[in-house]
């Protein structure tokens, strides 16, 4: 009897534990009764945390741009209370505000966001619209990230509808994410934007435009669809019931944010009829949404669950990066936006870009991948000299890596196998991958050893043996890049002055000593010209010749003579070669169509 009596204690103190844990609530109510001086008034209900104190915190950075950019600088009017009384509040470090409960059951949490940044990854606010990205707008408290939450969007009456991804919920604009990963994933667009949906995929896809612009519905709804079908054709499934594109039209837009079921970009309010800009445009579509898959589902073991609080560091963002910059190139050709010229001349260009680099030269994709929170996002005037890309660098790793797989497979197999079961791998382990284990997989896929592959081109800096992996293609390759006088600084615009901006490593501005900041005052006693290279030019100037510049250093006139060097660029032309084998035409068959 007493063993009986023990049990049934222990059930009942377990449901009691579970019913009070089941109490907790997150809900936040997001107003803005000062659009036009930039702020969202944000209000945070905390129900069912008994505890002496909660830690209130707010992400320093955004999943998806790799860069500490202090979201927490933009928090005013910080308060809590109790049943109506206002209790203590100590911030403790730069994104924590702690506030003492004293075991209360329901805390009340309000404070303003000020938003006046303009891009896809930070919220903005002003009398048209506003834009919230999650991270810089929402708290989590310590310790319940796992914990689902609601957002009630009460909009001005000037404002009439909200997009997001976020699952609607019965009371009108209120949202529930299932947990915080998901609200901080989720960004929404508020105001009276353009709104239009297409089905592609069995998914019903909406997009939201903000700020008008010379596009046709029409038109857009059938161009995104080819690219979200040829994608989805790829991993064999679409994971989403529903997704969203955000579209920001300004002037000259640009950029883009991938999101679990969303996404944010940047476009150019009346380049929709404009061949060139338009096509961008859908490179940026077929960019973002290829994300879908790569890196928010199938992603480097470090990037999820994430530290909102600190750096999360990977050496593989050249695969979730690189290889989606590639995907996007052949997601123009494979779905008609673009003929295989084209796409041979952008695989030209991708490979010539990262030869001509000089900082290729000293920082391996891998590398570049690693230190991308120091430098990606934050590039000084050194930079050209010193790291790549994981973008650039993965883009030309991607291509030489199908082009490899669907060699050594007789063009059964591509890249293509490789991305889909790395995709199924993680889904089904729901984990993310390691550098080891996406070797593998290529390896298993392609039936080849890609440890000399990996030592080159992603630890290593070697030279792109470019003739070699586009001859599987049948392809042949002719530098058609000029031998030219190289002074190597590139100067800019100083309210009229012509001021060095870049001094390229090995170059005769280099060794002659020309600084960046210098004020170029004049060369050879001519008034200077922003071109520098090209005054080079129309002197007719040749290799070893010396040129004398006047500059403004720190205040100070200084003369530096030049001794001019050469450099031939990389400039690749590719064509297919009439005479290529039936192993070589399989090859491109499968690359191309």
């Amino acid at each position: 009897m007493k063993q009986k009596t023990t049990i049934l204690s222990i059930l009942m103190l377990s449901l009691l534990s579970f019913a009070v844990k089941a109490q907790e609530k997150f809900e936040f109510k997001v107003s803005f009764t000062e659009p036009q001086a930039h702020y969202a008034d944000v209000e945070m209900n905390i129900q069912g945390v008994k505890k002496s104190y909660i830690d209130l915190k707010m992400p320093v950075w955004q999943p998806g741009s790799y860069l500490i950019r202090e979201f927490p600088k933009n928090v005013e009017f910080f308060k809590a209370s109790v049943s109506g009384k206002e209790v203590p509040v100590q911030k403790i470090n730069k994104n924590t505000w702690r506030i003492f409960t004293n075991n209360a059951n329901s805390i009340q949490v309000s404070y303003k966001v000020y938003a006046f940044e303009i891009s896809v990854r930070t919220s903005f606010v002003d009398e048209s619209h506003a834009f919230l990205s999650p991270t810089g707008v929402f708290m989590y408290p310590d310790g319940y990230l796992n914990k689902p939450s609601t957002v009630k969007i009460k909009l001005p009456k000037i404002w009439s509808k909200v997009s997001t991804g976020l699952e609607k919920l019965n009371e009108p604009f209120t949202y529930r994410a299932s947990d915080f990963d998901i609200l901080f994933d989720s960004p929404i667009e508020i105001g009276n934007h353009d709104v239009f949906e297409f089905m592609a995929s069995g998914v019903k896809h909406e997009v939201a435009m903000y700020g008008g612009g010379n596009y046709d519905p029409a038109i857009l709804k059938k161009d995104m669809a080819k690219i979200v079908e040829y994608q989805t054709k790829i991993y064999g499934e679409n994971p989403n019931k529903h997704y969203v594109f955000i579209v920001h039209n300004f002037e000259n837009g640009r950029g883009g944010l991938e999101h679990l079921n969303s996404t944010t970009l940047g476009a150019t309010r009346n380049g929709y009829n404009q061949p060139g800009i338009y096509n961008n445009f859908l490179r940026l579509v077929a960019h973002e949404y290829f994300h879908l898959w790569n890196v928010k589902r199938m992603r480097p073991v470090a990037l999820g669950p994430f530290d909102y609080n600190n750096e999360n560091y990977t050496t593989n963002l050249w695969i979730s990066e690189g290889f989606t910059t590639y995907y996007s190139t052949k997601s123009m050709l494979k779905a008609g936006f673009s003929t295989q010229q084209n796409f041979l001349n952008t695989v030209g260009a991708s490979i010539a870009g990262i030869e001509n680099t000089i900082g290729a030269k000293q920082q391996s994709a891998s590398s570049s991948s690693f230190d991308t929170w120091i430098i990606q996002y934050r590039p000084n005037e050194n930079s050209t000299n010193n790291s790549v890309s994981y973008y650039s660098k993965g883009d030309v790793i991607g291509i030489l890596m199908d082009l490899e797989i669907i060699n050594a497979t007789k063009g059964q197999k591509s890249l293509d196998d490789v991305m889909r079961a790395m995709y199924a791998k993680n889904m089904r382990e729901n984990k993310g991958f390691t550098d080891a284990e996406f070797k593998k997989m290529v390896e298993d896929v392609s039936g080849k050893n890609f440890t000399e592959f990996w030592k080159k081109y992603v630890d290593g800096t070697d030279p792109i043996e470019y003739a070699k992996y586009l001859g599987y293609a049948g392809l042949k390759v002719e530098n058609t890049g000029e031998m030219s006088t190289w002074l190597g600084a590139t100067a800019k615009d100083n309210c009229g002055a012509v001021v060095i901006s870049i001094v390229a490593r090995g170059s005769a501005a280099w060794d002659g000593g020309l600084n960046v900041n210098d004020e170029v005052l004049s060369v050879d006693g001519n008034k200077p010209e922003l071109n520098l290279e090209s005054m080079m030019l129309k002197a007719n100037k040749k290799p070893g010749d010396l040129v004398k510049f006047k500059v403004l250093r720190a205040g100070l006139e200084k003369e530096i003579n030049l001794k001019l060097t050469q450099n031939r660029p990389l400039k690749l032309s590719i064509t297919i070669d009439p005479n290529a084998s039936a192993a070589q035409k399989a090859v491109l068959k499968k690359w191309t169509e």
